[in-house]
């Protein structure tokens, strides 16, 4: 029994003796179960970033008055006992004293659902033209899912939420993307050379990073972002809103980076890359920077987060994204007063989204960051 225990041990040992960085890594992240959790939620969330279009039951930009503000609709599965996916239909009243229009189910009108469906044409990833969707109408019936499939209800256009939810998620997440690159982009650059020179560059660096921390970031963002051009087109401002995000989220970054180049550019190998020859342009991003970039990359997933609500809080406050533009801080303003959450509480949902990626990024982030850290212990397998 004992011999069986010391070779298990000995086969241990040898594997973390000749793993390299990442399956450590890899081996610390998987003992951090609500990180593995948060990183698969985090990987569905991308995967309806990449299928927005065919996860969408209508045209999140073609709305009807006759279906403006319809409550959440159930979906029902059986019908007298009998499989049958389908949704009851929606007829509107109006209240005779508040002439407020309220709508209730109607069973009596009953419409079939199917999968892979016929829906609103788009191209698939960009590329490939189709007008299949996961869920729709089934033929024959007369209707169209924009007339009659309202899963989280509509806005007050009549469009559904739904697919206007899944198509937010492409802008919110991908400027949170974008913005981490750019940032982390600026913050090795910057810092490096930071580090790797000090001296009078140093100074400088570090002087200019003291003057933009120093500057309030919300009001100067809101600033920034209130001085673009209405005339600029969806996209022009998609980026511009990126450029300010990123603008100022690096020099964190940027002093983590200097911190650590202070301490290697003494080392052998640096030394050694001197001595041969080599560019610093070489020595920093080819030496330097790979010697941690477990530790950037868990800074880079904890960036995205705030990238995320910084786009979000600018476009609920009117000073980012505007409509027609979709992301989840468009969605949510028209949720910004007491009497649209009180009558129509749905408008809210898209806020949902938003903290469960805000959770799961978060958690993700401390699995890496947990995970990069050399000094923590590690089980292989």
């Amino acid at each position: 029994m004992t011999e069986t225990t010391n070779s298990t041990t000995s086969t241990g040992e040898d594997r973390l003796s000749v793993a390299t960085q990442r399956q450590l890594m890899w081996w610390r992240f998987k003992k951090h179960k609500i990180a593995v959790i948060s990183l698969w939620i985090v990987i569905i969330f991308y995967i309806v970033v990449l299928g927005a279009e065919f996860l969408s039951t209508s045209d999140p930009t073609k709305g009807r008055s006759a279906r403006a503000v319809v409550p959440p609709q159930p979906i029902f599965t059986f019908d007298h006992g009998a499989f049958r996916l389908h949704v009851c239909g929606i007829k509107g009243e109006r209240d005779s004293y508040t002439l407020q229009k309220t709508y209730k189910t109607d069973c009596t009108q009953k419409i079939d659902l199917t999968f892979f469906a016929h829906g609103f044409a788009y191209k698939l990833f960009g590329l490939f033209p189709t007008d299949r969707h996961f869920l729709g109408v089934a033929e024959g019936q007369g209707v169209t899912a924009e007339e009659s499939i309202f899963l989280l209800g509509t806005d007050e256009q009549g469009r559904d939420l739904f697919s206007r939810i899944l198509h937010g998620s492409r802008t919110s997440l991908t400027i949170g993307l974008i913005g981490v690159a750019m940032s982390l982009t600026l913050g090795i650059t910057l810092g490096g050379i930071s580090g790797f020179f000090g001296g009078y560059i140093d100074n400088v660096i570090q002087r200019t990073i003291e003057i933009i921390r120093s500057i309030p970031t919300i009001p100067l963002w809101m600033g920034l972002a209130a001085a673009l051009p209405p005339s600029w087109s969806i996209i022009q401002i998609y980026f511009a809103i990126t450029v300010i995000i990123s603008l100022f989220a690096w020099t964190d970054l940027a002093r983590v980076v200097r911190g650590r180049f202070l301490a290697m550019r003494e080392e052998d190998f640096v030394t050694a890359a001197l001595v041969a020859g080599a560019k610093w342009q070489d020595i920093i991003f080819r030496h330097m920077v790979p010697s941690f970039y477990s530790h950037l990359i868990a800074s880079a997933t904890l960036a995205i987060p705030f990238m995320i609500l910084s786009e979000t809080a600018l476009s609920f406050l009117g000073l980012g994204l505007r409509p027609p533009a979709i992301s989840w801080g468009v969605l949510l303003q028209a949720a910004q007063n007491v009497q649209a959450i009180a009558l129509t509480p749905w408008l809210m949902l898209p806020a949902v989204p938003v903290i469960i990626i805000i959770l799961a990024l978060n958690f993700m982030g401390d699995g890496l960051r947990d995970a990069a850290d050399p000094y923590s212990a590690v089980e292989s397998g």
